[in-house]
């Protein structure tokens, strides 16, 4: 079965946000790894606890 991840757009963000699918499938962290060290920045760390201020930076929502 295929799965996909729809986010409704910037806006829409919320603390905790894809941690679920994070935490169940080892091609989701990669891809959260790969982001990560391209973008030079822990956006996991922000993405997962916050705070929500800090996540909905435009530099962090649209990076």
């Amino acid at each position: 079965m295929a799965r996909a991840l729809i986010f409704p757009g910037q806006g829409s963000q919320t603390v905790g946000m894809g941690k679920d699918i994070y935490d169940a499938f080892a091609a989701a962290r990669e891809v959260h790894e790969e982001v990560d060290e391209t973008l030079k920045q822990n956006l996991s760390k922000i993405m997962f606890e916050g705070p929500e201020d800090e996540l909905t930076l435009t530099a962090n929502a649209q990076p």
